[in-house]
């Protein structure tokens, strides 16, 4: 349960460079002042956010790089009705592995309410997480900001990932180039050229002096080297001289 409360005016500042999609429930639309629709609305276009309005179970899905993450979001906090709330995030938490519950608690008396009302109805801290805000502009930005740093995270993570794999195509190139080249007369050139003809060192190792022939540049010489080194023990066991 996150209980920032802080009294500072939300910024408003754009998210450079972003874009995504808002999905905003139909019925949560009609309940709200047509003002803060239109902050929302001004909010998400200067962020480059697309905003459709659907029939969904949460009151807002974002779409940010790929992550779809889902909120509920409380604008009017009844202290004498808090069931409905908390039987809604019950069900909506087991639909969404990335689900948030934003809650505008602008009177102590609102916020007392709603701590007592979440051990009440045994609710586990981050499952899902809570983010209690003083005022329905800041609560709509912080959940901006959480759908915009949970795609950054995955986009940072495929950036990384695409990095590791590329380090490893790397380390077997040139582990591949390093076996190759050991052949005798053959150089950086030749092992290019059966890479892409032939394949790994294995399938190098199962093609015949003709099929090296036929589909690389390699000369007579070479092709019967390569074959004759790979397939005979023999061969490549006993010292040459270079």
């Amino acid at each position: 349960m996150n209980m920032d409360s802080t009294t500072s005016t939300p910024s408003h500042a754009t998210f450079s460079g972003t874009a995504g999609i808002c999905l905003m429930r139909n019925a949560w639309k009609e309940d709200q002042h047509p003002s803060f629709i239109n902050f929302i609305s001004t909010f998400l276009s200067a962020n480059s956010f697309r905003l459709n309005f659907v029939p969904i179970a949460p009151d807002f899905i974002f779409n940010c790089g790929g992550l779809s993450v889902a909120f509920i979001f409380v604008t009017n906090w009844d202290c004498n009705d808090v069931a409905s709330i908390f039987n809604r995030v019950k069900n909506l938490k087991m639909q969404f592995a990335r689900f948030f519950v934003v809650i505008a608690l602008p009177a102590k008396e609102q916020i007392n309410s709603f701590i007592q009302s979440y051990f009440t109805f045994d609710m586990v801290i981050g499952k899902p997480t809570f983010v209690p805000v003083q005022d329905l502009e800041m609560g709509f930005e912080k959940m901006v900001k959480i759908a915009h740093s949970s795609g950054v995270y995955k986009q940072e993570r495929i950036g990384e990932k695409l990095k590791d794999e590329r380090k490893q195509l790397v380390q077997r190139m040139n582990f591949y180039l390093k076996v190759v080249t050991s052949i005798p007369g053959i150089d950086n050139h030749d092992a290019n050229a059966l890479s892409q003809a032939i394949g790994s060192v294995q399938a190098i190792a199962k093609a015949s002096k003709e099929q090296i022939l036929e589909n690389t540049d390699l000369s007579t010489d070479k092709a019967e080297l390569v074959s004759r080194f790979l397939r005979d023990p023999k061969f490549y066991s006993r010292p040459k001289i270079n």
